[in-house]
């Protein structure tokens, strides 16, 4: 029988334990050299940084604990955007309802300062412009046109002159002037005629009369271009003007007053020779020649004698101040036929300059002292007072100590 037996373990050798922990004693030394190193390329070269993840829902060990607002603060926030929610629907409802006490057709001549004088001439002062784009700002060329639309029959004047720096003026010649239509693109080009200019003093002036030449019959801008000499130097300007061939309707009789339900109205017969929407404004001043209205018409006429009525409504004239000193004057009366879908898209009338009808009406106290109503008005004025009123209710709801602002309504002034 076999017997067994148990070998004591041979200890390891002091030499072979020692290498071991050299070996790894150098293993972590490159380990951490690697980490540094790496430490050091990002920080000579960064990389783009990403985004930050989005944070996850609820509390983390090592991140920043919200603050959470008080149940009172919440409350003073929430209270705050109802009384916000009030005021803007006060001061809407409040702003409609004072800008519509008049109709569109019938407002201040204050809101429309651009159409108070449309005969002015139009000026302009620019730097001499030569061939190519350059300009020349040491001589100042002024040029001037009479008016920029042209209905049938009718002129229009340029003037052209040339100054120095200080205003002195300089000789100018024109050399050569040439009037042309612009025509659309793919179309046959558009004939051209001669301005003839003549000195007057320092300027050049010329007329235009695009129906007594071969552009009579064209419809749409006509743009004219002038060469000429100024300090030595050779420049260019151009005057546009938009040109209808033909007189859609005529002003026909005598324009006459009346007082009608609201206004004081002033009406034009018109022959209507194209039936569509006509388009027609006309400007009212009082006594001492101060603009007081802006009256205007914007309807559908059929062929034949029509009546365009200008009305001023009758509370412009009460709410007034101060109120316009009578008689009133009807001047400077204008309108076109409008053409949808076309290019040009008007054929305009002949314009009605200076003073048309000069009212009788001396007095305000037939005329009468209401604000305008229609259906639209009353329709956004509807929608626009259950939005005030929902929003006092959610204020009254969450607050029932609140103050609100009184249902009536003050001057509408800017929201704060």
């Amino acid at each position: 029988m076999r017997r067994w037996s148990i070998r004591p373990t041979r200890p390891r050798p002091f030499w072979l334990a020692r290498r071991a922990v050299i070996a790894a004693t150098a293993l972590l030394a490159c380990l951490l050299a690697a980490w540094l190193l790496a430490g050091l390329l990002r920080a000579a070269d960064p990389a783009p940084a990403l985004a930050a993840p989005a944070p996850l829902a609820g509390l983390h060990f090592f991140g920043p604990v919200p603050i959470m607002p008080s149940a009172g603060e919440e409350r003073t926030a929430h209270r705050r955007q109802l009384a916000w929610q009030l005021r803007l629907t006060q001061h809407t409802y409040c702003s409609y309802l004072q800008q519509t006490r008049y109709p569109h057709t019938s407002r201040p001549a204050g809101q429309h300062p651009d159409q108070l004088y449309p005969n002015q001439p139009v000026r302009e002062s620019n730097p001499l412009r030569v061939q190519g784009g350059d300009s020349d700002p040491a001589v100042l060329v002024q040029s001037a046109q009479s008016r920029v639309y042209l209905a049938a029959g009718e002129t229009v004047a340029f003037s052209l002159r040339a100054v120095d720096a200080q205003g002195v003026a300089l000789p100018l010649v024109v050399s050569r002037a040439l009037a042309q239509g612009m025509a659309a693109p793919g179309t046959r080009a558009a004939p051209s005629v001669t301005l003839v200019f003549a000195q007057d003093g320092d300027d050049w002036r010329a007329t235009f009369a695009p129906h007594a030449g071969a552009l009579a019959r064209f419809h749409g801008t006509i743009r004219s271009e002038v060469r000429f000499s100024a300090g030595g130097r050779t420049g260019i300007v151009w005057f546009d003007v938009i040109y209808s061939p033909e007189l859609p309707a005529i002003w026909s009789g005598a324009p006459h007053e009346a007082i009608g339900q609201d206004a004081l109205e002033f009406t034009l017969p018109l022959d209507v020779r194209i039936a569509g929407r006509y388009v027609v404004s006309g400007r009212i001043d009082d006594a001492l020649g101060r603009p007081f209205a802006l009256a205007s018409f914007n309807e559908l006429l059929g062929q034949g004698t029509q009546a365009v009525p200008l009305r001023v409504h009758g509370k412009l004239l009460h709410d007034a101040n101060p109120r316009p000193l009578l008689p009133l004057v009807l001047r400077d009366v204008e309108g076109y036929l409008l053409r949808e879908n076309a290019d040009p898209d008007r054929l305009l009338l002949a314009r009605r300059e200076g003073p048309v009808l000069v009212s009788r009406t001396l007095s305000l106290a037939g005329v009468p002292d209401r604000e305008w109503q229609s259906e639209e008005r009353s329709r956004y004025l509807a929608e626009y007072a259950k939005d005030r009123s929902a929003a006092r209710d959610r204020l009254s709801a969450f607050d029932p100590a609140a103050t609100l602002p009184p249902a009536a309504c003050s001057a509408a002034g800017p929201l704060q």
